[in-house]
């Protein structure tokens, strides 16, 4: 399979002979061969590549999550890195002013909380005020086009990590998505999405024959990518989300945890397609840091059963049960919001967990994905 951005260089690039060019990129904005998007727009001698923009982590990927970047100057090219997760996430008219047109290649991992998706939202704002052509590169969704898991954000919770009533797993690409965000949410810029060519729905990251770059510091694989649908749900609590190990969202567990007891209980309800086993970590950063933990690492057994949102919702409803004095959300973090709302999208998931209730609601969000799924059906750009 070809990647849209072997696509392009091979086919599409005359059209932009004689530009200045933006890029949008990071350590992920690679070709098949591993070659930075980056160089092949630096070396080339028909276009010039005038300006760098980074996400989250930075446009090398060595940032920590939640972590503010300065803009600097790109120590491998000489040129400008202007920093979309620091003073701003939306491009300024001055971080825009020395280009033609804006080129965007970031690997997704295929949930709603990923803020990369929301950098390119905010990018495609920028360039319909400024009358910028955006081109998007599309890449797989790592976890594939076919399941779709979860509620739609509500607005109410609208953040940088759920802007759009997107469900929890939406099995879009990065492409599909830049259509969307234009024809159903309104970012009336002028879009361009260079498809690749070869890949299909069913497809899971590791069955393109692609080498795996990690996204981000904590995006490990794509067992990790699959979890991460249900699991990200913990960061919202006091629950250690793995990180500071080496299985983020893949382990799962805190201080106060027995877990030999954990696992049992998690296994004896039958999650399809997952087993938990006891666990034993001391996390080197973030929550619970040089404590040790107990907990459960999450084994999928079966990728094409697992609903992940359910994993996540069944474990976290598990250990509320067991552990109801220890266990909670974390405080609010933007208005009456706490961050498991924002995560969520919704402020009655809280709620659901607490009264070992989230079958009830895992059940109501199956109606708002037929709506979405009809909703998404004219942008798909493969089968």
């Amino acid at each position: 399979m070809k990647l849209g951005v072997d696509h392009f260089f091979e086919q599409g690039i005359k059209t932009y002979y004689g530009k200045r060019a933006g890029l949008v990129t990071n350590m992920t904005g690679v070709n098949r061969e591993l070659v930075p998007t980056i160089d092949l727009f630096h070396q080339h001698n028909h276009i010039q590549l005038k300006a760098l923009y980074g996400p989250e982590h930075g446009i090398r990927g060595d940032v920590k999550e939640g972590e503010q970047i300065e803009s600097s100057v790109d120590v491998q090219t000489g040129i400008p890195v202007y920093s979309l997760y620091g003073e701003t996430k939306k491009p300024s008219k001055k971080m825009l002013a020395e280009i033609d047109v804006l080129f965007f290649d970031l690997q997704d991992i295929g949930s709603r909380y990923y803020t990369y998706i929301y950098t390119m939202a905010y990018v495609m704002e920028a360039c319909a005020e400024q009358g910028i052509p955006f081109v998007v590169f599309d890449r797989p969704n790592p976890i594939g086009g076919e399941a779709v898991e979860g509620n739609l954000l509500k607005k109410e919770c609208s953040s940088f990590v759920g802007l759009y009533p997107l469900p929890n797993r939406h099995g879009l690409t990065i492409g599909e998505l830049a259509l969307i965000f234009k024809h159903e949410y309104g970012i009336a810029c002028d879009l361009t999405v260079v498809p690749m060519v070869g890949w299909r729905r069913e497809m899971y990251f590791d069955q393109t024959g692609l080498c795996w770059v990690p996204p981000s510091p904590n995006s490990t694989g794509i067992d990790m990518s699959i979890l991460y649908a249900g699991t990200c749900l913990v960061e919202g609590t006091n629950l250690s989300e793995g990180r500071g190990t080496t299985r983020p969202f893949e382990y799962i567990g805190a201080p106060f945890i027995d877990g030999h007891k954990l696992a049992k209980v998690v296994n004896k309800k039958q999650i399809p397609g997952l087993i938990a086993r006891p666990i034993s970590f001391v996390p080197t950063y973030q929550k619970h840091v040089d404590q040790h933990c107990e907990g459960v690492q999450l084994h999928i057994t079966d990728r094409k059963n697992l609903h992940s949102l359910r994993a996540g919702l069944t474990l976290l409803e598990v250990i509320a049960e067991i552990y109801p004095k220890e266990f909670e959300f974390n405080s609010p973090v933007q208005g009456d919001n706490s961050f498991i709302d924002l995560l969520a999208g919704d402020r009655r998931v809280k709620e659901f967990i607490l009264n070992q209730s989230t079958e009830v609601f895992l059940e109501a969000c199956e109606q708002e994905l037929e709506g979405f799924k009809a909703q998404m059906k004219p942008y798909l750009l493969y089968s």
